[in-house]
């Protein structure tokens, strides 16, 4: 579903149509799952936070003033439970990470597209991507997983545009580092 459909979809659920929320739960879940486990780190905390996002938005359709903003709006929605579920528990303070602490990145444009398609290696991205500060996490995962705009990104968490861009760039070397790291120690088709 592109943005277009999520828009006529919003429009749908705004308007009252019981089967647009059905639609809504199947597009968004595994999106949502996905985002929630990344940034809460745990299966069972990502299950419940995911389903907290799913029945908060369906509570809050009559909130929803754009449904060009579908995406943004649901996935602040899931970052505001993500960030009540983290409250609840207890957890270590978010670092801060300087570029300086990184190595120039290698060129990874002469390997194949299908290597980077190959289960372990998104094993190692998501692991990478989870293991990122708080704040860097939330950043990728809606920049680069979710294809949000900085715009959006930057509502959704309430920061500035630039600091989207510093954390996005920041992020993106330490899950770089950690995967050149990873394809020194294991080339891929090597084993």
């Amino acid at each position: 579903m592109d943005r277009t459909d999520e828009t006529e979809l919003a429009r749908r659920l705004m308007s009252g149509d019981a089967n647009a929320f059905d639609a809504f739960v199947d597009h968004f879940r595994a999106k949502i799952f996905r985002y929630t486990w990344l940034m809460c780190g745990q299966r069972e905390d990502a299950e419940d936070v995911a389903q907290d996002t799913l029945l908060q938005a369906f509570a809050s359709f009559g909130q929803l003033r754009e449904p060009e903003r579908i995406r943004p709006w649901i996935f602040r929605i899931a970052r505001n439970a993500c960030l009540t579920k983290r409250r609840k528990s207890v957890f270590a303070p978010s670092q801060e990470l300087s570029a300086e602490e990184f190595p120039p990145v290698a060129d990874w444009s002469g390997l194949p597209d299908r290597q980077f398609l190959q289960a372990e290696l998104r094993h190692v991205l998501e692991h990478s991507i989870g293991a990122l500060p708080e704040n860097y996490k939330a950043v990728m995962l809606l920049r680069d997983v979710e294809e949000l705009s900085t715009h959006e990104t930057a509502g959704i968490l309430d920061l500035t545009e630039d600091v989207v861009k510093t954390r996005l760039h920041r992020a993106r070397l330490a899950v770089r580092r950690k995967l050149v790291e990873y394809l020194r120690v294991r080339p891929l088709g090597g084993g």
